[in-house]
């Protein structure tokens, strides 16, 4: 929902808020704020509060010394966790140069130009996520451990399943953010989780998956335990995948996400990178039902990618991302892989049984076609480019 500055100093003085957390994140999606006072907003709308980014990753070549946050009045959100009295907002933040102008290597940015060329193309996207994500236990010391919440398989209940009343809190409290979980169950892994969410445009989606972490650490945290969303936290079970769901049409309302399948399957080795930053990504692929091949199929088995109709309605679901991604830069090299797809007309190949190239087998691997890629460099900043590359 659009807020205009009066209506959100308004909120701050009624519901007696006492910091404002201004968040925008790194290159690998990490979210980062600074917290101000209500006196700040004022200049935070007008001309954003200025921060030091060269320490945070992707901004080390930035080229001034000084970044300005501007918030989004959009994004407005009370931390339902921090004390009534004194309440604590949270909203995402543009990223402007000393000039005004926005700061390239803000994924957020590189998203909201996707979104804009496919509007100017005449195509509207809608992304769901799908997240897994481990809860182990802490020692004494209130230390992570390798030691899972519980010993539940897939979609089972309580006892056996500890971690639904976790699952319940986390799901209640991105509901009172504003977000919209969808369902949410025990996943095959010990002590493993799935939350999943509904549809949304883009640039929503990524900023639901920003705070959707935020609040499953929080949640955890506070229950005493630890959460793990990293691709294979425990080396003999499954990894945690992060699967999406994409919706696409064109301006008369036909469905064109077929066409935007095959975008992203013949794109798909050149950004696999961004979707599996983490060494341990590649240990996951081709791990339990994760794909470690480029193919697709109406099943919805250890495919890449997923297609099915349901509705009149075609829905793609990509396998191969997990949660170490950074969901802004990835929506944005799908839209674009997905608009080289409907603007050909792509179709997707036929399935056929051991025909299908394989997906990069180690981060090194994924990291030279990423560099070697004009598609990459037509959409990702060179310094961004080189952070993933040399990390």
């Amino acid at each position: 929902m659009e807020y205009t500055y009066e209506e959100i100093m308004k909120y701050i003085e009624e519901e007696d808020a006492k910091f404002i957390r201004l968040a925008f994140r790194d290159a690998y999606g990490v979210q980062k704020n600074i917290s101000v006072m209500p006196g700040e907003m004022k200049k935070a709308f007008d001309n954003g509060i200025q921060i030091n980014p060269r320490r945070i990753a992707g901004f080390q070549e930035y080229p001034y010394a000084s970044v300005f946050l501007k918030p989004d009045p959009s994004t407005l959100s009370v931390l339902p966790w921090r004390p009534e009295s004194g309440k604590v907002l949270r909203m995402f933040c543009d990223m402007l140069t000393p000039d005004g102008d926005v700061v390239c290597e803000d994924t957020r940015a590189i998203l909201k130009a996707a979104v804009a060329k496919a509007q100017a193309a005449g195509v509207s996207f809608r992304f769901s996520s799908e997240m897994e994500f481990y809860l182990f236990k802490k020692d004494e010391d209130g230390n992570p451990t390798r030691d899972p919440y519980d010993t539940a398989g897939y979609m089972d209940i309580a006892p056996l399943d500890r971690c639904e009343n976790v699952r319940r809190e986390i799901c209640l409290t991105i509901e009172r953010m504003g977000l919209t979980p969808e369902r949410s169950h025990h996943e095959q892994g010990p002590g493993q989780n799935e939350i999943d969410f509904h549809y949304a445009k883009p640039l929503k989606a990524a900023d639901q998956m920003t705070t959707f972490k935020m609040v499953v650490n929080t949640v955890a945290d506070r229950y005493g335990l630890c959460a793990d969303f990293s691709p294979m936290p425990l080396q003999d079970k499954p990894g945690n995948g992060y699967h999406i769901n994409i919706y696409a049409e064109d301006r008369e309302g036909n469905d064109v996400a077929a066409h935007v399948a095959a975008g992203i399957l013949e794109k798909i080795r050149d950004i696999t990178l961004f979707l599996n930053p983490a060494e341990e990504s590649y240990t996951r692929l081709g791990n339990s039902t994760a794909p470690d091949q480029v193919n697709w199929s109406d099943k919805g088995a250890s495919e890449l990618m997923y297609v099915e109709e349901y509705l009149g309605k075609t829905r793609a679901e990509l396998r191969s991302p997990d949660a170490s991604c950074n969901p802004y830069l990835v929506f944005a090299l799908l839209i674009y892989a997905g608009l080289s797809g409907v603007e050909r007309k792509l179709t997707l190949p036929k399935i056929e049984e051991g025909e299908s190239a394989s997906l990069p087998a180690s981060r090194k691997e994924a990291a030279k076609l990423a560099s070697r890629s004009e598609f990459v460099r037509s959409i990702v900043p060179a310094g961004i480019i080189r952070e993933y590359i040399q990390s």
